[in-house]
């Protein structure tokens, strides 16, 4: 086991992978501890309570191994289950301990990205019905007029690596273009799922030039960045020997293999049970 207090990831599949490398890349210095709830993912279309339950599990495993910070890495779980923790679990399980999520630090600044005031989000389809995004939004720029689709096979494709196939690209084109028509003063789209910079790429070759897409990564990390150096009480107590462990309720080996696609660098494991 890595230092004493990693900062904690967790994601209900692979999506989180992309959020730990842009914090990895940017505050290379921590340990971090990734959990991957893989065996019961996906968590896009479970109801509140079920995913709620699943999140506190996996946050609770994160504290007892002794983080201190916990970054759900989930949109779905950010929507759905982060709230309720902040304020009714963590006064009685750990009040000293943080748990943050990634749905905020994106809509805090895209008030700044946007000329049209025209705003669209791909997400998971329990993201979507959450409403977060037009809710958090609309607290930091209320005349933003926010557009959402929902991309159910989206995750799906991705994990199996169908994404770029014909077919995925399909998928891909039909939920952007029923974005875009919904509102076609869009100049700004969200990737509301941490899966989906694997696709950015791809997305940016098929929207209009003037269409920015925008991935949460990189604002996590520096928003993560600016809560350390804002809260030393937390910062302190994070040990800094450059290390990352995996956790998944997976099998290992498909665990590692799928991982590895998304970061590039071969991963060795350790499978638990929530």
């Amino acid at each position: 086991m890595i230092g004493k207090s990693p900062i904690g990831v967790f994601d209900s599949g692979y999506g989180g992978l992309t959020i730990l490398s842009d914090i990895q890349k940017l505050l290379p210095q921590y340990d971090y501890l990734y959990l991957g709830d893989n065996a019961r993912a996906p968590y896009g279309s479970r109801s509140f309570d079920v995913v709620y339950e699943f999140t506190l599990e996996a946050v609770k495993e994160l504290f007892a191994r002794g983080c201190e910070l916990v970054i759900l890495a989930c949109n779905t779980a950010s929507a759905k289950a982060l709230r309720t923790i902040q304020q009714n679990d963590l006064p009685l399980l750990s009040p000293n301990k943080r748990v943050l999520g990634v749905i905020r630090p994106s809509t805090e600044i895209i008030g700044e990205i946007t000329t049209t005031n025209h705003v669209g989000i791909l997400a998971t389809e329990g993201t979507v019905k959450s409403l977060s995004y037009p809710i958090e939004i609309n607290k930091f720029s209320s005349d933003t007029i926010v557009t959402q689709q929902a991309c159910p096979m989206w995750v799906p494709l991705i994990e199996n690596g169908r994404h770029l196939s014909e077919g995925g690209k399909l998928f891909i084109q039909e939920d952007v273009q029923l974005l875009l028509s919904s509102d076609p003063q869009i100049d700004v789209i969200i990737l509301g799922c941490t899966h989906y910079p694997i696709l950015k790429s791809y997305i940016e070759s098929i929207v209009p030039k003037n269409v920015k897409i925008v991935a949460q990564g990189p604002i996590i990390a520096e928003k993560l960045e600016d809560y350390l150096n804002r809260h030393p009480e937390i910062e302190n107590k994070c040990s800094k020997n450059g290390e990352i462990h995996f956790l998944t309720t997976e099998n290992k080996i498909d665990f590692d293999t799928k991982a590895s696609l998304f970061l590039g660098e071969k991963i060795d494991s350790e499978h638990i049970r929530l």
